[in-house]
């Protein structure tokens, strides 16, 4: 029987805190719908201050979060958005830009370290005399970090390129957030200067910081106030939420100093894990809390049979692909816990390697 359960799948999987469910059971709770809920205003107010923006809006998920946001700032259907190919609105979102706000995604080739080069940014903005034809761009998306790049950060520098790019078009700037606290620990760069260039952000509670429920997008007051009107349109006004910003309080307050020692835990992982034979993790891309594990040519075994040799242990990742495998640290994983991780990596290798040369 397994006793022992390390949860590497994400740092979606973390489990509230004692400190958040005290918070969540005492919290002060009014109709947010009406604008009355006094913990979900003190949460917006944090935010909004924390991230360098006027305004502030809890939404249930990130998903709910770049949609609305991609909707505010693309108010005509027929709009188009320019983002990475790889980038997470594109990918894993269910395409809701197109399919409820009709929005056009122009796809630019995100480069390993996530960025788009600027270069190619300029060339997808459509020219406004050619509007009889092409959709109308309007938008530039972002993503801090960008987690199909294994968690890799945009630096300040190159986001104001974009931001300068942006107002040079007149278009707006929209980050994905979902992880800019561990964008912002990792380069050592206030988040609100991280973002300073962006209209919008949007911002993961139940990610890095660990909080059981929750999003926030932040903006002008203007995009906040049309912003509110989409969440109500989209289903995201949930009344005494404020049970659920008392946990995002908890977590603001206790977890983002900490996620320097997850970095430093995915660190001492990938290292160990280069040290496996017949796996191999791109040193350079580790710069957060993720981890990709790719199983090198020539090595007998797949990424299911690793994956399932370390569940029956008690170690849960994700498989990305046949030889892909990926790992996200988070606050309640120890270093005791990467050991033991590591040891049965090695293990794994070593008897499916064995057991397939054999034919079993």
């Amino acid at each position: 029987m397994v006793t022992r359960i390390v949860d590497l799948r994400s740092d979606t999987v973390t489990k509230p805190t004692e400190a958040m469910r005290a918070a969540m059971a005492s919290a002060e709770v009014d109709d947010d719908v009406l604008g009355y809920d006094p913990t979900a205003f003190r949460l917006e107010t944090e935010m909004a201050k924390t991230m360098g923006k006027d305004a502030a809006l809890f939404v249930p998920s990130g998903t709910m979060g770049n949609l609305i946001s991609v909707l505010v700032h693309c108010d005509v259907r027929g709009s188009e958005v320019i983002l990475g190919d790889t980038c997470h609105i594109n990918i894993f979102e269910n395409g809701g830009i197109a399919t409820i706000g009709g929005v056009h995604p122009r796809q630019v080739k995100n480069n390993d370290d996530g960025t788009m080069d600027i270069d190619l940014i300029e060339a997808a903005i459509r020219d406004p005399m050619g509007e009889l034809f092409y959709p109308t761009t309007k938008l530039i998306c972002l993503e801090n970090t960008h987690a199909n790049s294994g968690g890799r950060c945009l630096s300040v520098e190159y986001t104001d390129r974009v931001g300068e790019l942006a107002k040079k078009h007149g278009l707006k700037l929209h980050i994905d957030g979902a992880r800019i606290f561990n964008a912002s620990v990792a380069l050592g760069v206030p988040v609100d200067r991280l973002v300073q260039a962006a209209d919008s952000v949007s911002v993961c509670l139940s990610k890095g910081i660990g909080a059981p429920v929750g999003s926030v997008i932040v903006g002008s007051k203007n995009f906040i106030a049309k912003a509110r009107r989409l969440r109500k349109t989209l289903g995201g006004g949930m009344r005494q939420i404020g049970i659920l910003c008392a946990a995002a309080l908890v977590a603001l307050q206790e977890n983002v100093g900490k996620l320097e020692s997850d970095h430093k835990k995915a660190r001492l992982l990938a290292d160990g894990l280069n040290e496996v034979k017949g796996l191999r993790v791109d040193a350079c891309s580790v710069e957060t809390n993720m981890v990709f594990i790719d199983i090198e040519e020539g090595t007998k075994t797949r990424a299911e049979k690793i994956c399932k040799y370390m569940e029956e242990r008690g170690i849960l990742v994700m498989q990305e692909s046949s030889s892909r495998m990926r790992v996200v640290l988070h606050h309640q994983i120890s270093a005791s816990d990467v050991q033991y991780a590591l040891s049965c990596f090695q293990q794994a290798v070593a008897v499916k390697g064995v057991q397939k040369e054999m034919g079993n």
